[in-house]
């Protein structure tokens, strides 16, 4: 992987290690949102939920627009697709290691079971 796609995973990650964060990504998946509405379910000041909102934008993960006097805030579904490829990356390894090994304890298991048979005839 290069260093600048290692950077960018490294930001994303680390924007969404916070709880508002995600809980701002969540109502996001459902459509663009302005800051006043996505501040409106959290007991914290609006400034701060811009501030988690530039943390996100830095990361990749959301990007902002103009409509008249609004600015909404949108999810950046490529970001996120970026994110769950280079984890789905990880799990088929894993799927697979574990696949292999559920191979060779099925062939352990038949070979107890035919000496069991060859033991007790």
């Amino acid at each position: 992987m290069d260093p600048e796609a290692d950077d960018r995973l490294d930001r994303a990650f680390q924007a969404l290690a916070d709880p508002v964060r995600r809980r701002i990504v969540a109502r996001l998946s459902r459509g663009p949102a302005t800051v006043n509405e996505l501040a409106e379910p959290f007991d914290i000041s609006k400034q701060a939920v811009s501030k988690h909102i530039q943390v996100l934008e830095q990361a990749g993960l959301v990007t902002r627009t103009r409509d008249a006097q609004r600015r909404p805030v949108h999810l950046d579904a490529g970001a996120l697709e970026s994110l769950t490829a280079w984890i789905d990356h990880y799990r088929l390894i894993h799927e697979q290691r574990f696949r292999t090994l559920d191979a060779v304890l099925d062939t352990m298991g038949d070979r107890g079971a035919a000496r069991t048979e060859e033991e007790t005839s």
